[in-house]
């Protein structure tokens, strides 16, 4: 019995093929461009040729074990086939189709949360990552979410809620505090007008008693006494702080050590210039015989 390879080599086996493939029509490429398509048909076909070739890539792309660089070239692949998608879509929509790009399938993250990737040119979609791509190096950091700063509220966003209520202008204003410091305040100066007149009663009784030499209780006299006292020593404190103001007013800067006037200034300063142009244009002999003959003749300049 013949074996399969002996029969695929065979004359008949071998004609019948060559038969087959005259009859088949020559193979379509698909055009470079999508805008030199004219039939919607045909952009349809071509669009689906495209769809097939992702998913035959990302299905590839999600076997882990291919290695770094094999993945980053099927990722790259797959985005240029989804921008050459793009131009056959916006083709379609010319040519009267269906707009595919309304409900195409957004971009996810490892935990399959979707994110907008923008494009930076603002045409189309912007780079994607697919299967394992997305656990590269330096690719799982572009999914992860920066961690949220809390933010330091400023001098301006502390005050910006500060208003009058904060500082309490306005607890007036509902009219509850009024009603509940009524009272108490009616109470309180009840208490200071029965002590103030206690004490003037107080007082009277002693002046009383010392005009009539009347004996004063002991109680009586000390609160009499402690009053006066506190008052004595008020006025006694007022009179020194003013004194102490007074002698402050009067003090004044004395110097002594005698200052010398304008005149004298000027007089100083110019028998300095003198003795230095002397100093300057003469010698020491010449100064001596100078003020040898202005002593000799009695000359005081």
């Amino acid at each position: 019995m013949a074996r399969n390879e002996e029969k695929a080599q065979s004359m008949l086996n071998r004609f019948i093929t060559l038969k087959a493939e005259e009859k088949k029509k020559p193979k379509e490429r698909r055009p470079y461009l999508a805008s030199e398509c004219r039939d919607l048909a045909e952009a349809s076909k071509w669009r689906q040729q495209i769809m097939g070739e992702i998913g035959r890539k990302v299905a590839e792309i999600q076997n882990e074990g291919l290695g770094e660089h094999r993945l980053r070239d099927l990722n790259d692949e797959i985005n240029k086939l989804i921008r050459e998608k793009v131009h056959w879509e916006r083709r379609i929509v010319e040519l009267g189709g269906p707009n595919y790009a309304k409900h195409a399938p957004k971009m996810t993250d490892l935990d399959g949360n979707i994110i907008d990737v923008p494009n930076p040119s603002g045409r189309g979609p912007g780079y994607r990552y697919f299967g394992a791509a997305k656990k590269l190096p330096g690719v799982r950091e572009l999914f992860e979410k920066p961690p949220e700063l809390r933010k330091r509220r400023t001098r301006y966003d502390i005050y910006k809620r500060i208003d009058a209520s904060y500082y309490g202008y306005r607890d007036d204003e509902d009219g509850v505090l009024e009603k509940v410091e009524a009272p108490a305040e009616e109470k309180m100066r009840a208490e200071a007008v029965a002590e103030w007149k206690r004490m003037e009663e107080i007082r009277k009784e002693a002046r009383r008693a010392v005009k009539s030499g009347e004996v004063v209780s002991v109680a009586k006299a000390k609160e009499v006494l402690f009053e006066e006292e506190e008052e004595v020593v008020a006025e006694e404190r007022q009179r020194e702080r003013e004194l102490q103001e007074r002698s402050e007013r009067e003090k004044e800067f004395v110097v002594h050590v005698p200052l010398p006037d304008d005149k004298e200034i000027e007089k100083m300063v110019l028998e300095k210039k003198k003795k230095e142009l002397l100093s300057k244009y003469t010698s020491d002999g010449l100064l001596e015989e100078q003020t040898e003959a202005k002593q000799m003749l009695n000359i005081q300049r």
